[in-house]
């Protein structure tokens, strides 16, 4: 399993009320996205850096979604260009199941 990390570093900060509507509108955007496990939307508590969290089942899925269509529609949004973290998740704990997986 691959975790992206996105970050944009916004020029004023934002709110979080302001973020959130905006994660809202891109939200349905990423429903059904092929290779995409989960996204988690993200923003720094003085409001200055924004991103995602994603798990992507492998690291081509994860090539697949950050075009340049991609940057060009969240630099469109934040007005910065993202930094893309790309890590491995070798194991993974979820409470909500009681499981604790180990990618393959």
């Amino acid at each position: 399993m691959i975790v992206t990390v996105t970050t944009f570093h916004l020029k004023h900060p934002a709110t979080l009320g302001e973020m959130t509507k905006v994660f809202q509108a891109t939200a349905p955007k990423y429903q059904g996205m092929p290779g995409l496990l989960r996204k988690n939307y993200w923003m720094s508590e003085d409001g200055l850096r924004v991103g995602g969290i994603y798990e992507w089942a492998s690291r081509a899925d994860a090539d697949r979604a950050y075009t340049p269509d991609w940057k060009k529609f969240v630099e469109s949004k934040y007005g910065v260009t993202p930094v893309i973290e790309y890590l491995h998740s070798p194991v993974m704990v979820d409470n909500r199941e009681g499981t604790i997986s180990v990618a393959a």
